[in-house]
């Protein structure tokens, strides 16, 4: 029997190039999706706000609310803010330094 990590690893090398890099930024999509779905909730949660309140404080369903703390919906800058608002704050996009992109 074959495990996940073998499976995993072996996919990976059949990959061309191509395939490979959308692999990667699918990955990349998906942490990013990841990361703000946990920081809304945070931010909502800590505010003692339903999903619903914070939709409404928002101008936005209590759907688009939940497909974004669920990792469903990835949002745009404008509705960041404007949950960013919602919850007494302001959006701010600070780089993160790291390792460098290839050019």
């Amino acid at each position: 029997m074959i495990t996940w990590d073998e499976a995993r690893v072996e996919a990976l090398e059949s990959m061309t190039e191509a395939e490979r890099a959308d692999y990667d930024g699918s990955a990349v999509e998906a942490e990013f999706r990841l990361r703000l779905a946990e920081m809304v909730y945070n931010a909502r949660t800590a505010a003692g706000l339903s999903q619903t309140a914070l939709a409404q404080r928002a101008g936005t369903r209590q759907a688009v609310i939940s497909a974004i703390e669920n990792a469903a919906q990835a949002p745009g800058g404008i509705m960041l803010s404007r949950i960013a608002e919602a919850l007494g704050g302001s959006l701010q996009i600070v780089p993160e330094r790291g390792e460098k992109q290839p050019a």
